[in-house]
């Protein structure tokens, strides 16, 4: 850890206003977390082969007509 480094983040946010030091809480909250998702490959081999023919094929249809589409007033 560099120490130098978190003292002077820490400083820096000391003369923040408080709704920003939250805010910049929450984004290191969140950095801190961006390393540690989803789940190793074998740890899902248990639910290989668990899903329905019908659901499968339900989603592979919806997915083949939904992608590339886009929707210029969802936002």
């Amino acid at each position: 850890m560099n120490t130098g480094l978190v003292a002077e983040a820490a400083a820096q946010m000391a003369v923040l206003p408080c709704r920003m030091q939250e805010m910049a809480l929450r984004f290191i909250r969140e950095l801190s977390l961006s390393g540690k998702r989803g789940v190793p490959g074998k740890n899902l081999l248990k639910y290989a082969g668990t899903a329905a023919p019908d659901d499968l094929k339900a989603m592979s249809e919806a997915i083949k007509s939904g992608c590339g589409q886009v929707d210029h007033h969802e936002w």
